[in-house]
Order: C-alpha cells, then sequence, then structure tokens
C-alpha cells in the first residue's frame, strides 16, 4: 500500500491584499500571494545570494473572514495548507493552469503571537458546519473551486 502526503509549509509575506469573493452557494474564498526568500553564501565567492518564490494561497470559510479582516499586503504569516492545480480555459480558449496552496492553518506572525491562529479541517466525506471550536481555534468547511 502507498502512503501519500501533500503539506505545504511556508512563512512569508503578503504580495499584496487578499482579495475576497463569495461562491454562489454563499461559502466565502480569499485568495492571496506570499512571497519566501531562500538566503544562502555562493560557496565558491562567498557572496550572499537570495532567491525569491511566490506563492498563490486560497482560505475558504471562516479562516478567509479572518484573513480578509486581518491581513494585508506586508503582513507576515505561517501557513500550513496542500497543494492544489486548477486548470480552466480562458477566454481566448487556451488552457490554463495555475497551483496553488489550499490553506488549512494559518498562523499571524506580525504581532508577536498576539493575532488568532485560525484553523481549517481537512475535507470530511460529509459537508461539516462552520463553527468555534475554541478562542484560539476555528475550524471550517473545505469546499473546492
Amino acid at each position: 500500500m502507498a502512503m501519500n502526503l501533500n503539506k505545504a509549509l511556508i512563512i512569508g509575506n503578503l504580495t499584496r491584499d487578499p482579495e475576497g469573493r463569495t461562491t454562489t452557494g454563499g461559502q466565502n474564498v480569499v485568495s492571496f500571494g506570499v512571497a519566501t526568500t531562500r538566503r544562502w553564501k555562493d560557496r565558491q565567492s562567498g557572496e550572499p545570494k537570495e532567491q525569491t518564490e511566490f506563492h498563490n494561497v486560497v482560505a475558504w470559510g471562516r479562516l478567509a473572514e479572518i484573513v480578509q479582516q486581518y491581513l494585508k499586503k506586508g503582513s507576515k504569516v505561517y501557513i500550513e495548507g496542500r497543494i492544489q492545480t486548477r486548470s480552466w480555459e480562458d477566454q481566448t480558449g487556451a488552457k490554463r493552469n495555475r497551483t496553488e496552496i489550499i490553506a488549512e492553518n494559518l498562523i499571524m506572525l506580525d504581532r508577536a503571537g498576539t493575532g488568532p491562529r485560525a484553523t481549517e479541517q481537512a475535507p470530511a466525506e460529509s459537508p461539516a458546519t462552520a463553527k468555534p471550536a475554541a478562542e484560539e481555534e476555528i475550524n471550517v468547511e473545505d469546499i473546492p473551486f
């Protein structure tokens, strides 16, 4: 039996303000970008080097509301989630793909841990209702695009 794991962990800064919307089914969804930068010293020259990656992140339900309310361009966040790739055809009929991190857990790092910690439960076989589990932790339904 093969084991599978789809887990992404990133710490970075928002590259733009979160963009929120509500699906036709009434579910809140927000998308935003996060930049992560890796720094190292070049082995030959000893010069400092860096490489920045840009990640597309999507949050759903109560987690989306928290992102919309508390985060803005430049905010530092820790995000746990899963990687998902969507495919669609644009207006010209060309096939497009977008790889995103679907946020399941998010910790705001700007205010030294004073902000809320939000968690999204993994999708269940039947839809779960969004309800607060504890003051610090919020469980919400995960509905794919």
